[in-house]
């Protein structure tokens, strides 16, 4: 990379390291962020509203010890780490927190985080759990109500106007990111995976318009390269949940792997789905987020009533995602006592073996410690498919 690149993912790691720099400042010049846990959460009501949507991460190098005395411990390790930061006021400078129905550790905790928190503002939206017609009518109800209880919050009506705005800033976004992807086509891809994570992590913490900026400058940079830093290896797909951190992903490209694609919460599962613009912006978010979204949580209708057509309606994205970036092999990374992604472990591996992508499946406690038992895995699974 040259020096002005350097700079640019200086900058980056620079956030990446701080997270919540940036939210800080602009809480001292009175911005009101909003905090999330999920990609269920619509982030254009959040801007619409003038506040800033701040994703809350964990850390795994941090052990958990007060969310586990308030939570149990059966809980997703990663929902805890979030939960387990918040309480050890993390992130005090958020203004309230948004819960969406993403899962049942979600669902039952909630009380917990208005319960533990100092916020002035929560709020839990209901996101069915089927893509049937009378599920978006009751969807579309919801982020009404959402829209209604941010309006009460901050003091001003949240026009359709203001929604259709804020739907456009957030498609240049995804757009943006979309772009970015782009350049781990060639082999050796333009930006290794570790870069490209950081980068979406960062985002997460900027206000939406100043993530573009930083997209734009990171874009221009690397258009002009001729040649990548990075070497040839095999072609690694992720598949999962969220993965906030860099550390995995790091891991498999210092073994030689390069992480070119990837369908994990906050990767291209929740960057590629756009919002249709035009029409009725509550009707188009719900949409958007009930049926676009991939996610386990939600049932799809099995119209052919065979098991591979049952497959091919929950895991296409996948399929289409590795045929279009060339790779050699995935690696579906999950969460112990995470239920939707783990109750799916078999039919995805069924699905891997059927579209010909060698996988390997690891379960994980979302900590660093075990970063050195993982490494021999991905090492062996790595040589497996070179």
């Amino acid at each position: 990379m040259n020096d002005k690149q350097n700079s640019i993912f200086d900058t980056i790691e620079n956030y990446y390291k701080d997270y919540g720099f940036r939210a800080k400042e602009l809480k001292m010049e009175g911005k009101k962020m909003i905090g999330y846990v999920c990609s269920f959460v619509p982030l254009e009501i959040i801007t619409a509203a003038g506040c800033m949507p701040f994703r809350v991460r964990g850390n795994i190098h941090e052990p958990i010890t007060k969310g586990d005395t308030l939570l149990e411990t059966i809980v997703c390790p990663y929902y805890r780490s979030c939960f387990d930061l918040s309480v050890k006021q993390k992130y005090d400078f958020l203004s309230g927190m948004v819960i969406p129905h993403g899962c049942d550790s979600m669902v039952r905790s909630y009380s917990a985080w208005g319960y533990s928190l100092p916020y002035s503002y929560f709020h839990f939206v209901n996101i069915p759990s089927v893509c049937v017609e009378s599920s978006f009518e009751f969807f579309g109800a919801e982020l009404n109500a959402f829209r209604k209880s941010l309006e009460k919050f901050v003091g001003k009506t949240i026009t359709d106007d203001d929604l259709a705005r804020t739907i456009r800033i957030h498609n240049e976004n995804r757009d943006k990111v979309r772009a970015l992807y782009e350049f781990r086509k060639p082999d050796p891809p333009l930006i290794s995976g570790a870069e490209l994570t950081m980068m979406l992590t960062v985002g997460s913490s900027l206000p939406v318009g100043e993530f573009n900026i930083l997209l734009d400058q990171v874009l221009a940079e690397i258009g002009k390269k001729k040649k990548s830093h990075l070497n040839q290896g095999p072609r690694i797909f992720m598949d999962g949940a969220c993965i906030d951190n860099i550390e995995l992903i790091k891991l498999v490209e210092e073994l030689g792997g390069n992480v070119v694609a990837d369908t994990i919460c906050n990767g291209a599962r929740d960057y590629f789905p756009r919002t249709d613009e035009g029409g009725n912006p509550i009707d188009a978010l719900a949409h958007r987020y009930l049926d676009k979204i991939n996610c386990p949580k939600t049932y799809r209708e099995n119209k052919t009533g065979t098991f591979e057509g049952d497959m091919a309606s929950r895991f296409g994205d996948i399929g289409t995602v590795a045929q279009e970036f060339k790779v050699n092999g995935a690696i579906l990374y999950v969460y112990k006592y995470c239920d939707p992604f783990g109750f799916e472990v078999p039919a995805r591996k069924a699905y891997y073996q059927s579209i010909n992508v060698p996988l390997l499946h690891l379960e994980d406690v979302y900590s660093a410690g075990t970063m050195g038992q993982l490494r021999t895995r991905v090492q062996a699974f790595l040589e497996m498919i070179s």
